[in-house]
């Protein structure tokens, strides 16, 4: 079924006299919201009317303006100077087909602690703004169509909400079998071809489908060097996110709910956010099945599972009698990890069987040698200077790592660590003996530190 989109002049229920006048551009978003709920199945051939102006101005608001510059060296700030000329001149390259999407500046930043860097790259300003009009055009609609496992990059959806989502559904079965799933370089491997396919389900337009196919031809420029991927995302590209979770929306979300609930003999679950996703299962025999599965159905897309990364996890309630000759063996609860924490299964004090959570081994390393690798660049600084900065590293930590219950433990560790850190680096400033502790409590009662969420700090730090 297709439709002619959503040119409707109506107001919406509320625009009345009297009433607050609604942002144009929302007003719209919600509008179209509304055709692809009321219809699943309509394709929408006539959306490119939305982006006018006003739609431009809005997406360079929500652009982020301290990015660093593309391959033609200007600055979101730089291009602000002049913004509805060149928002004017953006709207009509893109609209009759002139736009040319350019080269993606590609860096390497250092991946996690060691000497392995992996990929970044950094569109132009201009780029960013379009392919974030074009997002805030397709947004509505497969907002409509997403199902409830996924949680990544939408909006009104964080990976807090994720790991509730998980820990509710894994204690709701009383334990289960986990399928631990790593998708090799998904955002480098994605077929494009299916891709568009996909794409053109939901939506027909030809001005945004022209857009997204540049972006997906556009070069990466790497130094001196100029390539054209034949696969994947466009690379930093806001509207990466997006195509991701259609393209895993029909790959993944769908077929999991519509093909392989119906055939299993109990109950189970998909959460997923971005990429990053788990299967549980309450029967054992299910979860070897949809393992075994897994590959076939993500190489026929183009994609590739880890071998060694994918992994089949017990968690599942200790027995609690010994085992017998005649009594099944029960395999010890493992662990895995999702989205920076570890999960386990393990006591809590009133003695009932939970699972728990606490940061990443490997997370809480690369935050406690980022520090203190900040740290040795700018101990030379006035000590207000990285206090500040030190500020804004913990309460960051404290607000991601403090959203689940029970790790409160490596909170503490990582705040002693990062007090340890500091003190090292003043002791460090000049050529005397290393301060100690009771000067650093001094320090510490005049530079107060953020401590981890509803935790009350003693007077004195102790070493």
């Amino acid at each position: 079924m297709e439709g002619r989109g959503c040119r409707a002049t109506e107001p919406l229920e509320g625009n009345r006299a009297g009433a607050s006048k609604p942002d144009p551009v929302s007003t719209r978003q919600q509008r179209i919201a509304e055709l692809a709920k009321q219809s699943p199945q309509m394709g929408f051939t006539s959306l490119d009317h939305h982006l006018d102006q006003n739609w431009l101005v809005e997406a360079y608001n929500r652009t982020r303006k301290d990015g660093a510059p593309g391959v033609d060296g200007q600055t979101a700030a730089d291009y602000g100077l002049s913004l509805l000329a060149n928002l004017e001149s953006l709207l009509g390259r893109a609209k009759s087909g002139t736009y040319r999407a350019p080269p993606v500046r590609r860096v390497r930043i250092p991946k996690g602690t060691g000497n392995e860097t992996r990929p970044l790259g950094i569109p132009t300003p201009e780029d960013k703004v379009l392919q974030r009009a074009v997002v805030r055009a397709l947004e509505p609609i497969y907002e409509q169509d997403f199902l409830n496992c996924s949680y990544g990059f939408r909006p009104g959806r964080s990976a807090h909400q994720a790991l509730q989502a998980l820990w509710q559904q894994v204690m709701g079965l009383g334990g289960c079998w986990l399928v631990e799933v790593d998708i090799r370089t998904f955002f480098d491997t994605l077929d494009q071809a299916q891709l568009r396919a996909l794409l053109r389900q939901r939506v027909r337009d030809g001005v945004l489908l022209r857009l997204i196919d540049k972006w997906l031809k556009a070069g990466v420029r790497e130094g001196r060097e100029l390539t054209y991927p034949e696969a994947g995302t466009p690379p930093g590209g806001v509207v990466s996110p997006l195509l991701a979770n259609v393209y895993l929306h029909y790959v993944l979300d769908v077929w999991f709910e519509q093909v392989v609930k119906p055939r299993l003999k109990g109950r189970a679950f998909l959460v997923r956010y971005a990429d990053d996703f788990v299967l549980g299962f309450a029967c054992a025999e299910d979860a070897r099945r949809v393992l075994d599965v897994l590959p076939k159905r993500f190489g026929k897309y183009g994609l590739t599972i880890h071998p060694e990364k994918t992994r089949l996890v017990p968690l599942v309630r200790p027995p609690s009698c010994p085992a017998t000759p005649g009594r099944p063996v029960v395999p010890a609860p493992g662990s895995f990890d999702f989205l920076g924490f570890t999960h386990f299964g393990s006591r809590s004090k009133p003695g009932t069987w939970v699972v728990k959570r606490k940061t990443a081994g490997s997370r809480f390393r690369r935050a406690v040698q980022r520090v203190a690798a900040w740290c040795r660049r700018n101990r030379h600084r006035p000590i207000g200077e990285p206090y500040q900065a030190l500020r804004r590293k913990r309460r960051g930590h404290f607000q991601y790592y403090g959203g689940v219950i029970g790790n409160n433990r490596l909170l503490w560790c990582f705040r002693e660590r990062v007090q340890e850190i500091w003190r090292k680096g003043l002791s460090r400033r000049s050529g005397k003996a290393r301060l100690s502790w009771e000067r650093m409590n001094t320090l510490l009662r005049r530079y107060v530190l953020p401590t981890p969420p509803g935790w009350v700090p003693p007077c004195v730090v102790n070493p």
